[in-house]
């Protein structure tokens, strides 16, 4: 992977190789099609005269034909857990997923949004909603919370309602038991925490809810939960009445950035709805949330993450759990938004954050956040910052934003078609060489030792993101290699996308 550099990195040697007028310009184009075919071939017959292994001509003669997508499949049912706080529901969710993917934490208040799973039970697929704790006569962020499982329940099309059986009904239970009876959805109880015989006594208390039979389980050890989904099964409908169809077309997008930078009201002023908890507490947001959002009519999967913090070994509990979930969701994404805080100086949690997507191989959007809150004597500030420290990710496309007002946010769709078409992309491989020939005649690679390496051959292994194999006699350096990916930017584009450029060294056959 081409490293994002430090201005140190740029040196007189660096300029030197890129003295004279472009190679290529619009008047100019490097070479017809034909001419194109005529020198790969050339130089792959040229290329057999050297030492090339099996995983060479596996990458020469690879096949670029892509699949088509399959189509949207119908809406699954959705399944929703709810429950007081500190209940279970991420362990039970978890325990149903049959790994770790929702954060846990043995304290009250870890979850605080509701999260979808595709989840499958006894060969039928359906969603799984875990959602924060219901409390009642709440404030602040927990109110939110509670908001949020209010939505959860009337989305859903049943509901796996979780008490703690150790603690028995409380007023809390009855309270989201009453819920539950006006939302009029299909509800089984779950009694958690029967680690064994002797607390089944514990859960036959909880008939007393007028739900019908508690099932006893224990989410962490996994006893009962079998029973328990036989039973949610059995009063899930065949097909949703609230599930939406994911379609396979819309790009991934991931929302990323340090704690606080405004990621949560992006998406909730993207989504027009209060899809994400909000607050001015620094790293609200735990678990990925992911949202369907139509921006003038182009739909897009956003993902909200958790703010990536200092570093992660240097974080604990909920917020270490949340900083995997984050870098998982950038590793799933296609696209990342780093949102940055314009009325703020640059970080070093931000370039942080921007070379995570750089290394996971992204394409990438700059958004400078908060713009409504900036001061007028910033800007030039602003502008000296980006050009200095972000001096290597000049490539990436830069939006200015307000998430609290909406202010440019419709300027999001052309910057994500931009860094995504460019992800995409893919130079056929005569005229990749043909490029390179002639830039290698005009900047030869400089001599090293007496010895000057000579690049034989090239080709784009892969897209998302560019890939480049360069097939040489000698080490390139990466000061040429970088001095190659300027101008393979300056000449094909690739706005928006890390560009990979690797060498493979080749000596000749031995007669």
């Amino acid at each position: 992977m081409v490293r994002m550099a430090t201005p140190d990195d740029y040196t007189a040697a660096d300029e030197d190789l890129a003295v004279g007028e472009p190679v290529v310009t619009d008047d100019a184009p490097l070479a017809a099609d034909g001419d194109d075919e005529a020198r790969e071939r050339a130089l792959r017959a040229g290329l057999e005269e050297f030492e090339l292994d099996e995983a060479d001509r596996a990458l020469l003669d690879g096949d670029w034909d892509a699949g088509e997508e399959a189509p949207g499949e119908a809406p699954l049912p959705v399944l929703a857990i709810i429950g007081r706080p500190n209940v279970g529901k991420s362990t039970l969710v978890n325990r149903v997923l049959g790994r770790r993917e929702a954060v846990v934490e043995d304290k009250p208040g870890v979850t605080r949004d509701r999260v979808s799973y595709p989840a499958e039970w006894a060969g039928r697929d359906f969603t799984l909603v875990d959602t924060g704790g219901w409390e009642v006569d709440v404030a602040g962020i927990e109110s939110k919370v509670a908001v949020q499982a209010e939505v959860a329940i009337s989305l859903a099309d049943a509901v796996v309602f979780v008490v703690d059986a150790t603690v028995g009904a409380t007023a809390t239970d009855e309270r989201v038991v009453e819920l539950l009876r006006r939302s009029g959805k299909p509800v089984v109880l779950a009694a958690n925490k029967v680690d064994g015989p002797s607390g089944e006594a514990d859960a036959a208390y909880l008939w007393s809810l007028g739900l019908g039979e508690p099932h006893p389980i224990s989410a962490l050890h996994g006893r009962g939960v079998g029973d328990l989904l036989d039973a949610a099964m059995a009063v899930l409908p065949a097909t949703s009445a609230h599930g939406e169809v994911r379609p396979t077309g819309p790009r991934r997008v991931a929302l990323v950035g340090r704690p606080n930078v405004g990621k949560s009201s992006l998406l909730n002023k993207l989504a027009g709805a209060e899809r994400v908890v909000v607050d001015e507490l620094a790293g609200t947001t735990r678990d990925p949330v992911d949202e369907l959002v139509e921006i003038k009519g182009v739909p897009y999967w956003f993902v909200d993450t958790a703010g990536i913090r200092r570093r992660v070994h240097q974080t604990s509990g909920a917020d270490f759990y949340a900083s995997l979930r984050t870098q998982a969701a950038i590793e799933k994404a296609e696209v990342a938004v780093v949102l940055l805080d314009a009325s703020e100086p640059l970080t070093e949690q931000d370039t942080r954050v921007l070379q995570q997507v750089v290394d996971a191989g992204r394409a990438l959007v700059i958004a400078y956040n908060k713009w409504d809150l900036m001061d007028e004597d910033r800007r030039p500030y602003l502008e000296r910052e980006f050009e200095k420290e972000l001096v290597q990710l000049q490539w990436a496309p830069r939006i200015n934003v307000s998430a609290r007002t909406g202010w440019h946010t419709d300027r999001l769709v052309r910057a994500l078609e931009t860094s995504l078409t460019s992800w995409d992309t893919r130079i056929p491989t005569g005229r990749l060489n043909a490029f390179l020939g002639e830039l290698v005649a005009a900047h030869p690679h400089p001599l090293r030792g007496g010895k000057q390496p000579r690049i034989l051959f090239a080709t784009q292994a892969s897209t998302r993101p560019p890939r480049f194999v360069v097939f040489a006699t000698g080490f390139i350096e990466a000061q040429y290699r970088r001095f190659i990916e300027r101008r393979l930017r300056e000449t094909f584009g690739f706005e928006g996308t890390p560009i990979e450029i690797s060498v493979r060294v080749r000596e000749k056959r031995r007669r």
